[in-house]
């Protein structure tokens, strides 16, 4: 191989999943909308349906960057092991060795964060959740999605990947801002906590945010924690993750330490950074045209992937 080549390629990816719910009632969630029998009809065939164009998105995120599936994919929108297990023994996935790491949550709809691994290149040394300490005004919990930290090891080096689904914008951007500041600052907790053991730490945060990079939970993120954001570059009038009243957001991100710009010999480096949105994922025709091919409008169902496109990173080894 020629010196200016790099050696390896790796895809880490994150992607909301869009209530990735089976058919079945949990009396612990509020999973009401998602049963055969509610006004959204979530009957089996519906769901393999999803599972199935899933495991197929997931198989080409980043193929045109590196010939391979991704490495490590963060979601987030899960119900449970269920789900995943069925995901990953799909028809695009099944044959590659993936693995998750999943913790229930306390989220009121029971929705979650996980984490897919090829765990024949990513080694797990270590996996924890936090949880996210947010209260309503009248001092009852807000209870959400905890954050997922796992620990492992890529080409010999040692990675931290934290996995996050921040408070939603429900109820107005300004007056759930504090929410997304209280997740904001709970991550920084976890980033101190892992740089006093290791200085030199790498790390990624990915996650859907419900933020844009400019907003002032992401832009507290990245300043208290020395983070760098490729994100900053990607969204414009035309292009982001999710779409909603004809503009476009992004709210799904990975955040990196600085250190990922060494280029030293056999160390992970950062390479390129992506919205994934092949024309597969996107609505063909129609006043909505190039936004995300959703599964539901509301209780219309439209039997598309996600109201999210995927965002990846590409790191290398030199």
């Amino acid at each position: 191989m020629p010196d200016n080549l790099p050696k390896q390629l790796y895809t880490v990816a994150f992607y909301n999943l869009e209530n990735l719910f089976d058919i079945y009632d949990d009396e612990m969630t509020n999973d009401n909308d998602f049963l055969p029998t509610s006004a959204k009809r979530w009957t089996h065939k519906r769901y393999q349906n999803k599972i199935r164009k899933l495991g197929y998105s997931i198989s080409r995120i980043g193929l045109e960057n590196t010939n391979n599936l991704p490495t490590i994919i963060g979601l987030a929108e899960v119900e449970n092991s269920f789900v995943l297990d069925d995901l990953l023994n799909s028809t695009h996935l099944k044959d590659f060795p993936y693995d998750y790491i999943h913790y229930d949550s306390p989220d009121e709809r029971g929705i979650d964060v996980a984490l897919v691994f090829n765990k024949d290149v990513f080694t797990i040394e270590n996996s924890e959740t936090f949880p996210v300490h947010i209260y309503d005004e009248d001092g009852s919990i807000d209870y959400t999605r905890d954050i997922l930290l796992v620990t492992g090891f890529i080409n010999n080096e040692r990675i931290h990947i934290l996995v996050n689904h921040w408070p939603s914008r429900h109820g107005g951007e300004t007056t759930t801002e504090i929410k997304r500041i209280t997740a904001a600052n709970s991550v920084t907790d976890i980033i101190n906590t892992i740089k006093n053991e290791d200085s030199h730490a790498k790390i990624i945060v990915t996650g859907d945010f419900n933020d844009d990079p400019y907003s002032n939970s992401i832009k507290k993120l990245v300043s208290d924690n020395n983070l760098y954001n490729p994100m900053d570059t990607l969204l414009s009038d035309t292009l982001g993750t999710t779409s909603h009243n004809f503009s476009w957001s992004l709210f799904d991100q990975i955040m990196i330490s600085t250190n990922f710009f060494e280029t030293k010999a056999d160390k992970l480096s950062l390479k390129s950074t992506h919205i994934f949105n092949a024309d597969f994922l996107r609505q063909f025709h129609g006043r909505y045209k190039d936004t995300p091919f959703r599964t539901y409008v509301g209780k219309k169902y439209k039997g598309g992937y996600s109201d999210h496109f995927p965002v990846y990173m590409v790191l290398k080894t030199n």
